[in-house]
């Protein structure tokens, strides 16, 4: 209970400075995907289907406050949040270079099936334009973001599994 409790409020925590704090320091109106970085790291650090429930509310919480149709992102998220669960075998707490680079290639695919989707079929197709004013500034963004945030996301997990081990070792 207290990790649903916990993840809730991180959801909603990263939420909020995501559409809050971080618009006032966007960058030519760039902002780091903050619920990326969330469901890409407990999807590795918690497995698959953890990684796609989060995933799941993270792109829920984005459709509902500024998607167009309610799913699409919550669809995108939870492919992301269920793929990075596949590397959740290869989690080391004290390795930051693997969670590093599935972050920066989940922000990258979020962004290019965001621009697929939501531009490219509606005739939009200047993808260079795109890619080198949108998705590469946010992902650079994001990736820094990252160097502080998932620190903070790696401490609260690791403090989770140690209370659960705590006691599941009283009942045991």
């Amino acid at each position: 209970m207290r990790r649903k409790i916990t993840v809730i409020f991180l959801i909603w925590f990263c939420f909020l400075l995501q559409s809050t704090v971080f618009q006032w320091i966007a960058f030519n109106d760039i902002v780091p995907n903050l619920l990326i970085v969330l469901t890409a790291a407990f999807g590795f650090m918690r497995g698959e289907k953890e990684g796609l429930v989060i995933g799941f509310f993270c792109g829920l919480i984005c459709d509902i406050f500024f998607g167009d149709m309610i799913g699409f992102h919550a669809l995108v998220m939870m492919y992301i949040g269920y793929l990075n669960g596949k590397f959740s075998g290869g989690f080391y707490p004290e390795d930051i270079k693997l969670p590093l680079a599935l972050i920066i290639v989940s922000d990258l695919s979020y962004s290019t099936a965001c621009y697929i989707c939501l531009f490219l079929l509606r005739g939009r197709l200047d993808f260079p334009y795109y890619f080198m004013n949108v998705i590469l500034p946010e992902a650079v963004y994001t990736t820094i973001v990252t160097l502080l945030l998932y620190p903070l996301i790696l401490f609260i997990n690791v403090r989770l599994e140690n209370r659960e081990k705590r006691g599941a070792q009283k009942f045991g």
